[in-house]
């Protein structure tokens, strides 16, 4: 007698009378209302229902059907666990399990217990008479029984497990064998076939360099003895995991772990190859089309073309903004014909970094645009001397996103160019070739010395200055009468603006010098009282030396 509880799976009689109502009744009205004739398959062939597998030890015994309130999947497990449970119970005679039939269904039963229930839809599901489906359902019950119960034979395991440990034992000497033996390949190829290996070329050209062709050579035999031992590890892993039953169904679907996902992704490739043609035909014009683009673009550059009203110096910016619009209209072109583009991963992924860049890429835009507007400004251009903010120096480059700046001190300074944008910017250079650049420089001098005589210092300190033009002429102006002294400012030309500091040196060296060769004062003393006499120039010392009457055509 079979001892089996079944409190927790226990089946009603009127739900098995629900399950088998809902199996046959539509059955037995369609095939009331269908001759034989109607019955043959046509193209409006009712859809075959959702059939389960009732699995024990991974192995698919048959298969049930089921319906909306009992689904397929939820039977079948259920039938797998009875199963189970008689499998277990070993006191039971397997040839007790036995056919039982009822005026509705037929069950296969164990005991008290019964296993499974079969009704006419069962038979209908496999196109066989009910009886016939349970005889072939009775005889792999007790098959599947009887070997549930041999594998888990203390014998059976332990012999199991020593084979297994054999074949992980072979595995690891096959492991550690094979390394040897690829060291020592790789060692005798190197001491004998490396000199050998020559490079390939045409002429002067070379099309393969030696050491690139042995690289290649080593990287294949590595990867050939790699394919062997993970195919030699695949089919270690697969009998052991097969002599257990606990892991046998994993060996049986160890291949699809490895190869399903291979299968689909060549089939999902050979399926877009079409796709793949239309991107390679678009990626050719657009291609060419940016190479004739940039050949017009740096005609014009060099000046091989001419347009009115359009810098030359617009070229490269210019062809960089038609660039960006080809390139991204050639992406929109594309983006239909990119395997995957319609998945929700990758409209998902395509939204996420579309919101990093919106929200990190403010300040980048800025500066982008930024970089177009100085190009099209024409603010300054490469080997400009230029003051940006606090930085004096020459430009060394102007990129879209920074300008950099090479300042007296050597040092290379990255300025963005939406600072730029938004600061006043000094360009020494761009007028110093053609109408000089004006270097000046202020003087506060007290009132009891005379202004010509100043006058006459600064513009002698000017003509000893190298490097300043003597024409135009160096000039001074008094630029405001002050509380105790008059600001006298020297403006001279020069045509080196890359020299500015280095003159500004000279020139104040030369001012020091003059001054103090004629005993005059720059200074400019702080208020303590009212002098007892005016402090004013005696008419006889308005031209004292180096002052030369109407030297400066002014009395």
């Amino acid at each position: 007698m079979l001892s089996i509880s079944t409190r927790n799976t226990r089946f009603s009689a009127l739900r098995w009378a629900l399950l088998w109502a809902a199996l046959t009744l539509p059955l037995a009205c369609a095939t009331a209302q269908q001759t034989d004739a109607e019955l043959a398959p046509t193209e409006e062939a009712v859809a075959v229902p959702v059939a389960a597998p009732v699995k024990l030890d991974g192995e698919t015994l048959f298969r049930v059907r089921g319906v909306s309130a009992y689904p397929a999947e939820q039977r079948a497990q259920f039938i797998a666990n009875r199963i189970t449970a008689v499998a277990n119970d070993r006191a039971f005679n397997v040839r007790g399990i036995r056919v039982n039939e009822t005026p509705f269904s037929t069950q296969i039963v164990a005991g008290n217990l019964v296993i499974v229930r079969l009704v006419d839809a069962d038979a209908q599901l496999e196109q066989v008479r009910r009886q016939a489906l349970a005889a072939a359902y009775l005889l792999r019950i007790q098959t599947a029984v009887e070997e549930y119960r041999h594998e888990r034979q203390t014998n059976v395991l332990i012999r199991h497990t020593v084979q297994a440990l054999a074949a992980t034992a072979g595995l690891f000497l096959f492991w550690f064998v094979g390394l040897r033996i690829l060291r020592a390949v790789l060692r005798v190829l190197e001491r004998h076939y490396r000199h050998r290996i020559h490079e390939v070329g045409i002429q002067s050209l070379r099309l393969f360099r030696a050491e690139h062709m042995w690289l290649w050579l080593i990287k294949a035999l590595k990867l050939t003895a790699a394919a062997v031992g993970a195919l030699v590890s695949y089919a270690t892993l697969s009998y052991i995991f097969s002599l257990f039953p606990w892991t046998r169904e994993l060996s049986r679907n160890l291949s699809g772990f490895v190869f399903d996902p291979l299968r689909t992704m060549g089939s999902n490739f050979l399926g877009t190859i079409p796709d793949f043609i239309f991107l390679a035909i678009l990626g050719v014009i657009t291609y060419y089309l940016l190479k004739f683009i940039h050949l017009i673009f740096s005609s014009v550059e060099t000046g091989a073309i001419t347009i009115n009203g359009f810098d030359p110096e617009w070229s490269k910016p210019t062809y960089r903004l038609i660039r960006g619009l080809v390139i991204g209209f050639a992406l929109v072109v594309a983006f239909p014909y990119i395997p995957g583009s319609n998945t929700q991963a990758f409209k998902g992924v395509s939204l996420f970094i579309g919101l990093i860049f919106s929200l990190g890429s403010t300040s980048l835009i800025g500066n982008l645009v930024s970089g177009y507007s100085l190009a099209y400004r024409r603010a300054f251009k490469p080997g400009d001397v230029v003051k940006i903010g606090e930085y004096l120096g020459v430009v060394q480059e102007s990129r879209l996103l920074v300008t950099y700046l090479h300042t007296i001190k050597n040092e290379m300074v990255a300025v963005p160019n939406s600072s730029i944008v938004n600061d006043a910017v000094v360009n020494y250079s761009s007028l110093a070739r053609t109408k000089g650049l004006i270097l000046h420089t202020t003087v506060g001098i007290r009132y009891e010395t005379p202004w010509r005589q100043v006058e006459a210092m600064l513009l002698e300190a000017a003509a000893r200055t190298p490097g300043l033009l003597s024409e135009p002429k160096p000039f001074v102006h008094e630029k405001e009468l002050r509380s105790f002294d008059i600001e006298y400012e020297l403006n001279a030309y020069c045509d080196r603006p890359n020299s500015i500091r280095s003159l500004y040196a000279a020139l104040h060296r030369n001012i020091l010098d003059i001054f103090n060769e004629y005993g005059v004062q720059i200074m400019t003393p702080a208020y303590e009282g009212d002098p007892e006499e005016a402090k004013v120039v005696a008419r006889d010392k308005w031209y004292s030396a180096p002052a030369v009457p109407n030297s400066s055509g002014r009395e």
